[in-house]
């Protein structure tokens, strides 16, 4: 059998797509409430688990800490996009996170940007 646990986890942060055309709301700076949910698929260990929820919040902490209340445009090394969010998030956490299997990106409680393995 195969199992999977996820854990969402939320910060604040403000990004802007330049590249988007003129006129268009996005194009300015803004802000969002992301909510970001990471899901692990695997066996069962020896404890029951796919993965203890602890070390999810461990491996993703460091993570929250760099986003919180900042301009993702400075931090992400591609357009601030909710895909392109999720998909550093997933490149970040995989070395620690092999079961990593899904990062989902919220923008909004309406808008949803899903990364699979």
């Amino acid at each position: 059998m195969k199992f999977t646990v996820s854990k969402q986890f939320s910060f604040e942060a403000a990004h802007s797509l330049p590249h988007l055309p003129v006129g268009h709301k996005c194009r300015n700076i803004h802000g969002h409430s992301y909510v970001v949910e990471i899901y692990c698929t695997g066996p069962l260990d020896e404890r029951g688990f796919v993965m203890d929820f602890a070390e999810l919040s461990a491996a993703m902490k460091p993570l929250v800490e760099r986003l919180d209340h900042q301009n993702l445009n400075d931090v992400l090394p591609v357009a601030s996009t909710a895909e392109n969010l999720g998909a550093w998030i997933m490149e970040q956490l995989t070395p620690q996170l092999p079961m990593l299997s899904r990062v989902d990106v919220r923008e909004t409680a309406r808008t949803c940007a899903r990364v699979d393995r």
